[in-house]
């Protein structure tokens, strides 16, 4: 097997504390991230071969970015050193992705700004297995949206497995064009499609039926999960596999369960729960690393399922943006936990 690929955006989290106390004591904490770098480094740390592609500036910052990331056990050779800046975002310890108060600084970086027809496609897929994106690399910029898929036309030529995560960001697309415009056409050239029921909603018109929220009843959750499934493998032949999360906020904590659909077969989690987590940000994340490492180790479906899901869980628990929990424990979380 060859290096497990990722592409997309390395973005420096701002994190400054509710409070405000971040100004008066004139430290302002940060995270080195990005969906694709976060699970590009659960992939190495689990011990499976991991590159990455992004772009980013040619100066002395991202001299010290680049022997960061290597210092993960990550194959920088593909990073494209081109444009003028890194992007950036700032939200809250604590805080979700898709809470109002995320603030992107990501205009004009130098990822937002990769163009077609720039990238040796020969050298950066050369010995790559597995290609790995996820639906914030389009919702960048219209021309990120170009180089994605530039990108998986030439690592479908030369069948490579694709998989992308459809994490969908309100405070992105602003250059005009909607999810529904541009991720079908990326989408179907994946082979793992991992997201939930919503996301697949709004970005490939998978409809779901009004009330399932109101209702709230997992036995109805699992049961569009498989219609949805059915219908996404429908529409995208190429697609063989789909995954979909469910994250529930209860007060401080959170209930967390998944499904994986294969070859016309629902498969369930164990579901999850605490009271207390410390940070949201990159368990989606970590859940896709989980199932790139089954699929790419040939793992039994059962098995694959149960450690995505735990590692996804474990992940709540981790201050920063990537995962530091190793394999073993999520497996020995999966054997000891009970639902």
């Amino acid at each position: 097997m060859g290096k497990v690929l990722n592409f997309g955006e390395l973005l420096l989290r701002i994190c400054p504390d509710v409070e405000g106390g971040w100004l008066k004591e004139n430290n302002l904490p940060f995270f080195v991230g990005g969906a694709e770098l976060n699970v590009a480094t659960a992939l190495a740390l689990w011990k499976i071969p991991s590159a990455y592609l992004t772009a980013l500036p040619d100066n002395s910052l991202t001299e010290q970015l680049v022997d960061y990331v290597k210092g993960l056990n990550i194959d920088t050779s593909a990073i494209q050193y081109t444009g003028e800046r890194v992007g950036l975002y700032y939200l809250h310890q604590g805080k979700d992705l898709k809470n109002a108060g995320v603030i992107y600084d990501r205009s004009g970086s130098s990822f937002a700004t990769l163009q077609t027809g720039t990238i040796n496609w020969d050298v950066v897929l050369k010995d790559v297995s597995w290609f790995h994106f996820s639906a914030i690399c389009p919702a960048v910029s219209l021309a990120a949206a170009e180089v994605c898929l530039e990108a998986l036309k030439e690592a479908s030529a030369r069948n490579i497995t694709i998989s992308v995560d459809l994490n969908y960001r309100a405070k992105l697309w602003k250059y005009g064009k909607e999810p529904i415009d541009i991720l079908p056409g990326l989408v179907q050239y994946c082979d793992v499609v991992m997201g939930n029921l919503w996301a697949a909603e709004k970005m490939l018109g998978i409809p779901v039926p009004e009330g399932l929220v109101e209702a709230d009843q997992k036995e109805l959750y699992l049961e569009q999960s498989a219609v949805s499934s059915r219908e996404l493998i429908a529409r995208f032949p190429e697609c063989k596999v789909v995954a979909n999360t469910f994250r529930f906020d209860e007060q401080e904590g959170v209930r967390y369960y998944s499904t994986l659909f294969s070859e016309d077969e629902l498969l369930v989690s164990k579901q999850y729960s605490a009271k207390n987590i410390i940070n949201k940000v990159g368990s989606g994340d970590c859940y896709m690393a989980g199932l790139i490492y089954g699929f790419y180790q040939d793992q039994p479906a059962e098995e694959i399922i149960e450690f995505a899901t735990a590692a996804a869980f474990s992940k709540l628990f981790v201050a920063g943006d990537a995962t530091t929990v190793e394999a073993n424990q999520i497996k020995e979380k999966v054997r000891n936990y009970e639902d």
